[in-house]
């Protein structure tokens, strides 16, 4: 199969950005952003978990590395940390709504 993906990565002060440069531009990502890119995958079976195993294969991770992954799936928009999760984000505190946590269809 094949799936448009966005991903967003923050693999800290001292991570591998050579290895996750390489491996995007293996797969002829274009950027987006500070920490963003996009770019088509192929895989067989789930795309997270293959996109983890490849990163993983490719990527010196540690424990402070995050990766997100923003794709569509199904008809929906999906979004997940394949490496990593989710800190508390700067902004929080100031707004006056709830957090809202389900990151389908956003």
């Amino acid at each position: 199969m094949q799936s448009f993906i966005w991903i967003s990565y923050d693999l800290g002060v001292t991570g591998d950005y050579e290895g996750l440069y390489t491996w995007l531009d293996d797969h002829d990502a274009k950027e987006c952003g500070n920490s963003v890119a996009c770019f088509s995958f192929c895989y067989d079976g789930d795309l997270f978990e293959s996109l983890k195993t490849e990163i993983e294969e490719a990527v010196v991770l540690n424990k402070r590395s995050r990766i997100y992954i923003i794709c569509m799936q199904e008809g929906e928009t999906r979004g997940r940390f394949i490496i990593g999760r989710r800190k508390s984000a700067p902004w929080s505190g100031y707004g006056t709504y709830a957090e809202y946590v389900d990151d389908r269809g956003f």
